[in-house]
Parts: structure tokens; C-alpha cells; sequence
């Protein structure tokens, strides 16, 4: 068995290394489980289970944020010039851009998605890096008038401490940099602990970050299943939790973290509304709502998943996304012809089997409905006609490529449908019009409304939801914000206090 010290080494996505060691990263040392408990993944095109991972027992975790706390209280990362930590993340952006194939690689050998999807991504998060980067250089507060004569008032933003994130298996490094990134550029210190299902890419990832400079302490990752992040969230250590993942474990953390005064972002679930009005054009939204429930299987937050189409046009459009979907190649992820990839995992499939169960008693169902007879973890892209409102495939978020379309009559009844939901993640609008796409865009209650488009991102434009979608917001100046206490200095110029006694 071939031992590693961290994950070197990583090749083609199904290099012969099934048996390879992984080691966590905890105050800058690789270390094996204190217990010996390890897991592994599984590869969801191959079904074949490879890596051996440490599960972190709880004293490791432990010494995780301790070492996080020191590095934080102890060293210079917090209170050295801005320009230090940004020229370390400018050399992780530029060493995620020289292995951005292992990268790639590592990803979909975790979770399935198309190298299509992946090669892309990975260039977006070594732009992630850099931008955050130049944002550390940026961090100012304000001067202020004062409110009094003799006083010079003015804020600074501070970094709020030891940060835990936690993160998802549906774009594992990509949602690890829109926290870990503005995070360091702000003079935080992290722990990360990553899904169960994806946690070797996030090792690859700490192993580039050494390498650039990140100084022992700064960031460090534990490994293993639901227990480890449930004592990373619980530590008293950390000031602030940043998670991306389900809803109801989202509010359970809000709830944990809030019960101790700890900071907290949260990237939640979602049942985005996509809105295809009578004078869209049609084949380009069947286009857009295709990219925005089938892309990545279906595993996103902000899948499209809610068509709401004008009856005017419904039957065309139905008839236009069904053949269209059934025509989707699934296949190798790793093969730029294939269409659709496999889901990420087992338990993942069985989610999307059993909704599609019980769309099939709730909705007509007009493409897909089943997996293929190939072997991997696949679903068929399926779409669900004339679903009904309160139909459960139209209100849970069911993270895989399954589209429930609803019909409306008219601007104000699509507006209702589309706001009639827990979540407010995102949002698509189909129409020509541009003034009902600005004023549409301004009543749908979404962190993010796309127009004629759906999915798109950039590291400029902050990300986050209303409602149970979330709390706080991800990529832009908003999210290094979101890593800073806000501090208020009051600078007496006078000559002395008058006495307010005698």
C-alpha cells in the first residue's frame, strides 16, 4: 500500500492508486486518524470504491481550531501588511492554475461531474483566488464626521477569528475557495472540513495552499462523516461558521452557532423558479432551463427546477424541452461528448428514484423517469407536465435532474407561483420585453435573477438567498465583508474631559 503524506501524486482521475493513504492537515503537519478509522470514496461512474481517508476523532478536531486559534492570536497572518497575504494568494492562484488538471481530475473522480463542467470551474476558482487577492489589498473602513467638536471618528474592519468551513460534494473546491479565500484575504485563520463523499480534492487543495505560503496554523482540514462536523460546529473555539449544504442542517447550525454568539453564513437549498413568458423565445429558454436543471445532473442549489410557463405557449414548450432532454447523451464524465454525468453517490440516486416515484402519482410525466441499464450511478433527465402546486416535486428540493412544469395565465399569477416558496435562491426570466424583464426581476423574492440566461457566475457579483435559501452572501466585496468585524474609533482632539460632577 503506497502511504502519502499529503494527496501527491494525483494523476488521470483513475490512476491505478485505489489503495492510496490520504492524511488530514492539521497545524501544518499530514496526519493519519489518532483511532485509526478511515473511510473511502466512491467513484460514481465506476461504482468502485478507492482511497483510504482519516475520520478525525474529536481531539483532533480539536487541535485543529487550537492550532487555528494559535495561528490567529500568535502569529503575524492577522496583523501583517495586506499586501503579505495577498502575494500568498496570488501564488495559490497561480499553483491552482498550474494543476488545475489534477484538479479536475480529483473532482470527478469524487463526484461525477463532466469535465466539461469541471475544466471550466477549476479556472474560475483559481479567479476566485486571485480576486480575493487583490480585495486584501482593499479592506478599508471609513472616516466619519463627528457628531461632537474635538473628536476624530473613523472604522476599521477586523478579521472575526477561527472560521469553520464546512463544505458540499456537489462543487467541492469551488464553494471551499468562495470561503476560504476572502476569508484569508481578510487575516482569518480556518478549519475545513469537506462532504465525506469529496474530501481528497480539498486535501490536493490544502497542499497547494502549503506550498504557496500559507503559514502552519492558517488552514488546516479534518476528514471524515457527519460527527466531524458536527464537533467542528459545536467547538467554542470557533467564531465563526461558514457552511454550504441542505436546509435543515443549515438551520441547525444557525441555531448552534447562535446560541453562543458565533458569526454565521449559510448557503442553503433552493427551488428556483424559472419564468417563461409568452414572448420568450423559445427554443433559447428550452436551452436555459435545460443548463439550469440538468448541468451538473441536476446537483445544484440554484437548478432551475420550477418551470412556470405561460399557458399560451406551454404545450410547445413542453413538447420542445421533452425531446430535447430525451436526446441527452449520458456517459463517461470524462468524455467532452457526454451530456449528462453520473450523480455523485448511491445514497444520492436513491434520493432522486424515490422523488421521481412520487412525481409519477403527482404529475404527467413526459420524459425520462428512470436510469438507464448502464452501470454508474446515472439518472435520465426527466421532466414532469401540468404539475401541480402543491405537488411535493414542486416544492422539495430534489437535487437531480428532474424539471416540474407548472403552468400560469398572465405576468401576475407567474410572479405569485414563482414567489410561493420557503426558499429565494435564484431565479430565471424568459421574455423579449425588456420592460417587464426589469420589472419582473425587481418583485421575484431571489438572491440572484438571471435574464434570457440561468446559472451563470462571477467572482464580482455576490451570491445568497432570502428565506430558507440562506444567510449572508458569498463571492464579491460583500463576502469579504462578511469575515470582518466592523470597529468604531472615537479620537478626542480636545484638551481635556469637562467634569461632569461639583
Amino acid at each position: 500500500m503506497t502511504v502519502q503524506t499529503g494527496p501527491q501524486g494525483v494523476g488521470d482521475a483513475r490512476a491505478d492508486d485505489l489503495d492510496r493513504d490520504y492524511r488530514m492537515l492539521i497545524d501544518g503537519e499530514w496526519v493519519a486518524s489518532a483511532d485509526g478509522r478511515t473511510f473511502q470514496c466512491v467513484d460514481p461512474f465506476t461504482t468502485v470504491p478507492w482511497g483510504q481517508v482519516p475520520i478525525a476523532t474529536d481531539e483532533q478536531v480539536d487541535q485543529a481550531v487550537r492550532a487555528a486559534r494559535r495561528a490567529f492570536e500568535e502569529t503575524d497572518w492577522a496583523r501583517q501588511p495586506p499586501a503579505a497575504r495577498a502575494a500568498v494568494l496570488r501564488r495559490l492562484g497561480l499553483l491552482i492554475e498550474e494543476h488545475a488538471d489534477r484538479l479536475v481530475h480529483q473532482q470527478i473522480r469524487e463526484n461525477g461531474k463532466l469535465v466539461s463542467e469541471m475544466g471550466p470551474n477549476i479556472k474560475a476558482v483559481a479567479g476566485d483566488c486571485h480576486f480575493y487577492a487583490g480585495l486584501a489589498e482593499q479592506l478599508h473602513g471609513h472616516t466619519m464626521g463627528a457628531p461632537f467638536p474635538n473628536f476624530t471618528t473613523y472604522t476599521v474592519r477586523e478579521p472575526i477569528g477561527v472560521v469553520a468551513a464546512i463544505t458540499p460534494w456537489n462543487t467541492p473546491l469551488g464553494l471551499l475557495g468562495w470561503k476560504l479565500f476572502p476569508a484569508l484575504a481578510a487575516g482569518n485563520t480556518v478549519v475545513a472540513k469537506p462532504s465525506e463523499v469529496t474530501p481528497t480534492s480539498t486535501l490536493l487543495l490544502a497542499e497547494l495552499a502549503i506550498e504557496a505560503g500559507v503559514p502552519k496554523g492558517v488552514f488546516n482540514v479534518v476528514t471524515g462523516l457527519g460527527p466531524t462536523g458536527a464537533a467542528l460546529v459545536d467547538h467554542p473555539g470557533v467564531d465563526k461558521i461558514a457552511f454550504t449544504g441542505s436546509t435543515t442542517t443549515g438551520l441547525r447550525i444557525g441555531a448552534t452557532a447562535a446560541a453562543r454568539g458565533a458569526r454565521v453564513s449559510l448557503e442553503l437549498g433552493g427551488k428556483s423558479p424559472q419564468i417563461v413568458f409568452d414572448d420568450a423565445d423559445l427554443s433559447n429558454a428550452v436551452n436555459g432551463v435545460m443548463a439550469g436543471v440538468f448541468a451538473a445532473t441536476g446537483q445544484t442549489c440554484i437548478a432551475g427546477s420550477r418551470v412556470l410557463v405561460d399557458a399560451a405557449v406551454y404545450d410547445e414548450f413542453a413538447a420542445l424541452l421533452s425531446q430535447r432532454a430525451a436526446l441527452m447523451r449520458h456517459g463517461d464524465p470524462l468524455e467532452t461528448s457526454s451530456q449528462l454525468g453520473p450523480v455523485a453517490s448511491e445514497p444520492q440516486l436513491e434520493k432522486i428514484l424515490s422523488y421521481v416515484d412520487i412525481g409519477k402519482g403527482e404529475a404527467e410525466l413526459l420524459a425520462g423517469g428512470s436510469r438507464p441499464d448502464d452501470a454508474g450511478f446515472f439518472h435520465q433527465p426527466t421532466v414532469f407536465g401540468d404539475v401541480p402546486l402543491d405537488a411535493r416535486i414542486a416544492r422539495e428540493e430534489i437535487f437531480g435532474p428532474v424539471a416540474s412544469l407548472v403552468r400560469f395565465n398572465g405576468e401576475e399569477e407567474g410572479l405569485r407561483i414563482a414567489n410561493d416558496t420557503q426558499f429565494g435562491l435564484a431565479a430565471g426570466v424568459w421574455t423579449e420585453n425588456v420592460k417587464r424583464a426589469h420589472r419582473v426581476a425587481s418583485r421575484v423574492r431571489a438572491g440572484t435573477v438571471w435574464v434570457n440566461n440561468y446559472r451563470l457566475m462571477g467572482h464580482g457579483m455576490p451570491f445568497g438567498g432570502y428565506q430558507q435559501s440562506g444567510l449572508g452572501r458569498e463571492l464579491g466585496i460583500e463576502a469579504l465583508h462578511g469575515y470582518t468585524e466592523v470597529k468604531s474609533v472615537w479620537i478626542d482632539t480636545g484638551n481635556e474631559i469637562a467634569p461632569i460632577w461639583g
